[in-house]
């Protein structure tokens, strides 16, 4: 067969690891040939990977995204594209099980996108679709043969099966419309400029700061690995050699198990492997083994040229040389990392010599756009946006003024959470990175209300925080909800004063009040939201103790108070983690209450110490509390430890409720 020749190739997701590479490869090696690149620039793409090729006249970059059909076809037609390389994708696992519609919309709709482009014009002719070994699905363990090219796809999680449709779409389009496709499919990839959620950057990383290495289960999946630039020859030779309609393996049959993977970067680094490496909680599905056959490959022409010894030398003395390459990436670095897919993209150090291509003006932003050096995400900060329900409620006020601080655009939904087209409307029109939901009906005065009250109560509470629920899963957005931990009460299982706490997994066990019955309701429908990050509040607690909803200024009004020890929320302390949620993308449901407890009786011997030495107070007994409350009030402990391993710095509710509220506001001098 004839080498293939291109003249303008569109390279896709060239900001990302594997296409910078093979980008800034072609842009050198054929100046000839004239290179755009197309990125929207998420979480795990840099502008800086590829600085190499900025200066090189046959070198055009475009921020877009592979899912406006508009732009796509703009930029066929006037780049006179007749080469597509495919790269932009989704790709790391663990973000699969947490954000999976995500991996659909980029991975299935934006390859789709491009293929009916080629079909409309075209011009294409060649289209070279970028797999993974994953679509095999697991391999057995004792195979001494490896997948080929036409073996048979068994993809066992959200990302493998998003590319393996993805595929499904690049064959029909080349057998229905004659489209001259070509598909490759690779093992691991490890090198530099790789964003740190992969295993080895990771540990290497890690190693930097002399942090232990977490591995998944026991360590024995074994993977295969190819050196990044062996990896951008292969699609070089792939490029010019490779023929239409086939599927080319890119792979290697040197195998390493994790376990031996974290060794030997503790060897790079003098680190002893017995006290650096730590076994965490596994995936909910990891494939033992990815094997390949790569025969067909080298038949081209095609080997792999790094030895693993060094090419793992040359990747830690880069990362070594440029530890800020990617800025704050200790969200990557976490065991079980859930990073941000945002919308609006990332731009880090983005280029300022004018070399990126002229999109006309009609074009919407999120769909495609050139960077410029004053961009505001340019810093390297992720271009977050946050859409916040209950403006008028404590928690969502606080939240208001807690992104003012940090700098963070923000905006208050105007729609009702009831009504679904307004929360369109809100979402459409402020194009938010996650949505927070602060609003809800906990009674006027108190829950009590909310006994003669019911259908009030269950529209906001129920129907309202599903509804938004269901709109932020539609728009692929993450929903903070901030629920309440008052659906639990001490039980046999639970006593009081045992240190037995309330787990996520829980099922509420109170529903003494109408409030809490639709509390414990709502989390529950919840549970079946993946977009969702449920967050359990109890009795909070802020510095600002003239605020009449703090807990504090609620019982040191009070002529009695019953003396039971519970779990508490310190906003204070609280909120910004929270924040923090939300940019490390956590789903699931959170105890959000500090570790321990502590009671009415305790709290207020610390209002007596810090403010007011003449403060004095009267206890009742729960039987006499209800003579005088309409409905049961929850007491509780909630277990800490999940949040705790998330926030390792969180304190606990005794030294939080000293440090953030009783210090600051002290009127004791010999405290």
């Amino acid at each position: 067969m004839a080498a293939y020749t291109p003249k303008n190739i569109l390279i896709t997701g060239a900001a990302g690891f594997i296409a910078s590479h093979v980008a800034n490869r072609l842009a050198r090696s054929y100046p000839d040939y004239k290179i755009v690149v197309l990125d929207k620039l998420d979480y795990c793409s840099n502008l800086k990977n590829l600085l190499p090729s900025r200066s090189s006249p046959n070198f055009k970059f475009v921020k877009g995204d592979i899912g406006s059909a508009d732009l796509v076809n703009y930029l066929l037609i006037t780049e006179s594209i007749d080469t597509i390389m495919h790269f932009a994708a989704q790709t790391h696992v663990d973000n699969s099980f947490g954000n999976s519609f995500e991996f659909t919309k980029n991975n299935i709709y934006g390859t789709h996108v491009l293929l009916e482009a080629c079909k409309v014009t075209g011009q294409v002719k060649r289209f070279i679709h970028v797999s993974t070994d994953e679509v095999y699905g697991e391999t057995d363990e004792d195979a001494v043969v490896g997948n080929h090219e036409a073996s048979q796809l068994l993809p066992t999680n959200p990302y493998s099966a998003t590319k393996a449709g993805a595929e499904m779409l690049v064959m029909a389009y080349g057998r229905s419309y004659g489209l001259p496709v070509i598909t490759t499919r690779g093992n691991n990839v490890y090198g530099p400029n790789q964003f740190p959620e992969k295993l080895i950057p990771k540990f290497i990383l890690l190693a930097m700061r002399g942090q232990p290495l977490p591995i998944h289960g026991d360590g024995s999946n074994v993977r295969s690995y190819l050196y990044c630039e062996d990896v951008a020859e292969a699609f070089e030779v792939i490029l010019h050699k490779g023929e239409v309609g086939h599927v080319y393996n890119i792979g290697t049959k040197k195998e390493r198990r994790v376990i031996d993977v974290a060794k030997d970067i503790c060897s790079l680094f003098s680190m002893d492997p017995e006290m650096s490496i730590k076994f965490v909680e596994n995936r909910p599905f990891n494939d033992q083994r990815y094997f390949l056959d790569d025969q067909k490959l080298k038949n081209l022409g095609w080997s792999e040229r790094t030895t693993w010894e060094d090419g793992l030398k040359k990747t830690m003395e880069w990362y070594t040389s440029n530890p800020d390459w990617w800025g704050d990436v200790s969200g990557a670095l976490l065991p079980h990392p859930r990073m941000l897919m945002m919308p609006g993209g990332v731009e880090r150090n983005g280029f300022d010599d004018g070399r990126t291509a002229d999109v006309p003006s009609g074009f919407d932003k999120k769909e495609g756009t050139v960077p410029g050096s004053g961009d505001a995400a340019a810093s390297g900060k992720p271009s977050l946006k946050f859409l916040i329900y209950g403006r008028t409620g404590w928690i969502g006020g606080l939240l208001g003024k807690l992104c003012e601080g940090q700098g963070i655009p923000y905006e208050y939904g105007k729609g009702r959470l009831e009504d679904r087209s307004s929360l369109m409307a809100d979402i459409r029109n402020i194009k938010p990175t996650q949505v927070f939901n602060a609003a809800g009906l906990t009674g006027r005065p108190n829950v009590d209300w909310c006994e003669s009250h019911k259908t009030e109560t269950i529209r906001v509470n129920v129907a309202g925080t599903l509804t938004l629920a269901d709109v932020c899963r539609e728009s692929g957005l993450l929903m903070v909800n901030f629920a309440t931990g008052c659906i639990f009460e001490y039980d046999a299982a639970h006593p009081e004063g045992s240190g037995i706490g309330f787990k996520e997994e829980d099922k509420p066990n109170f529903i003494g009040s109408f409030y809490s019955k639709t509390k414990a309701m709502v989390e529950e429908l919840l549970r079946e939201y993946d977009n969702v990050c449920t967050l359990r509040v109890r009795m909070p607690i802020s510095s600002d103790l003239s605020n009449p909803r703090n807990f504090i200024t609620k019982i040191s009004r009070y002529s009695k108070v019953v003396n039971i020890p519970n779990s508490m929320t310190i906003l204070d302390e609280l909120l910004p983690i929270s924040i923090e949620m939300a940019k490390r993308n956590l789903r699931g449901i959170w105890n959000f209450t500090n570790p321990g407890v502590v009671s009415h009786n305790e709290i207020l011997e610390m209002y007596k110490q810090y403010i007011d030495p003449e403060f004095k107070w009267e206890n009742f007994t729960l039987e006499e509390q209800a003579k005088v409350i309409v409905a049961p009030r929850s007491n509780n402990e909630m277990d800490g430890a999940k949040l705790k391993g998330e926030f390792p710095e969180l304190l606990s509710i005794k030294e939080s409720l000293v440090k953030y509220v009783f210090e600051p506001n002290k009127k004791v001098a010999s405290v």
